[in-house]
This record gives structure tokens, sequence and C-alpha cells, in this order.
């Protein structure tokens, strides 16, 4: 009788950083294998990815062949005279390894944060740190890198939802809050439900930081022809969601109910969600869904088309009595000048919103009514 197979390895994994003078455009850790895999996709050549990331042909070359011996599995068809392409196990695998990042991404920017933080105040004394809670958004890590190199400003930033991020404010354990809302939800609503409860006139501000554009994301091209709610509910496509709590969750159901949906309507709405925009991209970008809903910027960053839907206000709120603080005063003033507002021109979907200016809660959220 033949020898059994031995059983597969399950691979392991040991984390690791560096310190760089420069952030990386995303929160992935990076993999050398992953990243030729990606740059073979993108390139559709050895060669490509070779000038991609800085490489000789040979070593790119040499590489792959030595992961194809690792993992046990052939990852590149080797054509003669063709171009060179993942294999079905390596697509597989790409993808997975990437959806995978993606779900944790807030976790793993949650642990950077906190590395972060503890050596910045011993390399530098001057530098200040205020804790943020907020949800996740790609201009706050930019902002993250614009306060500390000209403001010795820590940005302490923990992603959570925007409904867990204004409680973790209101039970002192961050400075700061961010959510996100339409630019002025109407009263009676289901963000008006959500947030009442959590904010209080004469006991939080707003600080402004941004818009956003909030749409529908779908694979390149747009191959179903999603353009709204009710043609996915009628096309039955495929909808990856994101977690109660949050405010893309509360953007969705109110844009429900404002289309007469139910959310039985929509395929996928119940299933597992995915904990932030970036990961909803990665699972359109893979095929485990036909569309979600998330900001554009994320829609751009996985390479996916966009439809807009809502321009979204993004904003900080923060107790009335932390507004003279000196760190929420560095704050202030850096989103009030022009390094702030040219950030948020090259990014997405983003556009300024009166960066830094404190705003009364009855003025943007206008659910109470005063005598």
């Amino acid at each position: 009788m033949p020898n059994p197979a031995p059983p597969a390895t399950t691979p392991k994994v040991e984390l690791m950083y560096q310190l760089t003078t420069q952030r990386g455009p995303t929160a992935l850790l990076r993999n050398p294998l992953l990243d030729l895999l990606q740059a073979v996709r993108h390139e559709g050549s050895i060669s490509g990815a070779a000038r991609r990331m800085g490489l000789s042909y040979r070593h790119v070359w040499g590489q792959l062949k030595g992961w194809e011996v690792n993992v046990g599995h052939q990852l590149i068809v080797w054509d003669r005279g063709q171009a060179a392409r993942l294999t079905p196990f390596a697509d597989k695998l790409l993808w997975a390894e990437r959806l995978a990042q993606a779900r944790l991404a807030p976790q793993i920017e949650a642990l950077r944060a906190e590395l972060e933080r503890a050596l910045a105040t011993v390399l530098d004394e001057r530098t200040q740190v205020l804790a943020l809670h907020a949800s996740h958004d790609d201009a706050l890590t930019h902002l993250q890198d614009l306060a500390a190199s000209t403001h010795h400003l820590h940005l302490d930033i923990q992603f959570s939802g925007s409904v867990d991020a204004i409680r973790a404010l209101n039970e002192g354990r961050c400075q700061l809050a961010g959510f996100h809302t339409r630019q002025l939800p109407e009263p009676h609503t289901l963000t008006a439900r959500t947030y009442q409860p959590l904010l209080q006139p004469g006991t939080h501000k707003l600080i402004g930081f941004a818009l956003r554009w909030v749409g529908l994301m779908v694979p390149p091209g747009n191959p179903k022809g999603l353009h709204t709610l009710a043609q996915v509910a009628m096309q039955q496509a495929t909808l990856v969601n994101r977690p109660l709590g949050t405010g893309t969750r509360v953007l969705l159901d109110e844009l429900l109910a404002d289309s007469g949906l139910s959310p039985d309507a929509l395929p996928g709405y119940h299933a597992p969600p995915q904990p932030s925009h970036a990961a909803v991209a990665q699972a359109v970008a893979s095929g485990q869904a036909d569309v979600g809903l998330g900001s554009q910027h994320a829609a751009m960053a996985a390479g996916l088309g966009f439809v807009p839907l809502v321009q979204e206000r993004y904003q900080l709120v923060c107790l009335k009595s932390a507004l003279d603080s000196p760190a929420v005063q560095a704050l202030r003033t850096l989103l009030a000048g022009p390094s702030w507002a040219h950030t948020l021109q090259t990014l997405h979907g983003y556009a300024p919103d009166d960066g830094g200016q404190v705003k009364a809660l009855h003025r943007l959220l206008p659910w109470w009514v005063f005598r």
C-alpha cells in the first residue's frame, strides 16, 4: 500500500515592526510573498513586478520559486511566451490574506497607535498626547501623521463604531470622539434616535473635520449596473454589511427606509458583517459580495467602482470642558490651517468642512427645540 500523504502544515505567523520616518499608505502588515503576488497580479509579468518592487527579475523569480516549495503549491503559471499569471491557488491565497488583514485593520491601527504613543513621549518630550476614539476613517491616519510632524501632537486613535466612540468619550476613556452622519440629519430619524441620547447641548461641542462621499462600492465597471439600493434589491445582488453600532449601518438602514425597502430585501444584509470600509471593499474585490456601502476613498484604494449616494459630515466631538486644553487647542489650530485643507484635497471623496471650528449641536444635529 502507498504511504499516506503527510498532513498539510498550517503556516505560522510572526509579527514584527520597524521604525520609519513616514507611515505606509495602509495598515497592512507587510508580507514578502503576498506583496510579490500582488505585484504580479497588477503588472501581469515577472519583469513588471520586479520593476514595481525595485528588485531584479532574477531575485523575484527566485523568490517565487522558493515560495512555491515552501507552501507546496504552484503560485505562477509559467507558460513560455505568455504573460505570467497567478494560479487559482495563489489567487485564493492573496484574497484570503488581504481580506483577513482588512478585517483586522482597526486592531492593527490600535496596536500601532499604542506603540507610537509610547515611543513619542520618549523621543520628544514636547509631544502632547490626545486620546481619540473614532469610527474608522482614512483621513484620520493622515491627520495623525500631520499632527506629529507639525504640531508635536500624537493622536492616540482607537477605532470603533460611532456609537462606541461617543460612549468612550462620555465614560472618560478619551478626550475626543469621531462619528459621521448625513450633513443635516432630520429629526425623528434613526440617526436622531441613535445619537440624541448620547449627546447633550451645553455639555458636548462639535469640531469641524471633513466631508466625505459614501455610496455603493461595486466591482470595476459596475457589471450589474447598480446605482440605487432598489436596484440592489431588484437584482438580488449580494450585499456585505457593517456591524450594529456603526455609523454606516445607521446610514444604510435610513437609506433603506427612504426607499421603502425592508432589510430582508437585500441578500447578505443579515450575514456576518465586516468591521471597516476597507474590509467591505476587499470582500467586494474578492468576489465574496456584489456590493457594499462605504466611502469613495476605500473603494478607490481597492480598485473598485463607486456610485455616490450621500455626502456625509464626519465630525469630532469633545466635552465643552476640554475645549481649552492645550492638546485640543493644538488640534483645532491644525485643522484650521492650510496643510489640512491641502491634505483633504489629495484624498478621493473628501472635502474641507470648517476645520477646527467649534459648532453647536443644535445647529448640525437639529433634534433639540429650545423655547
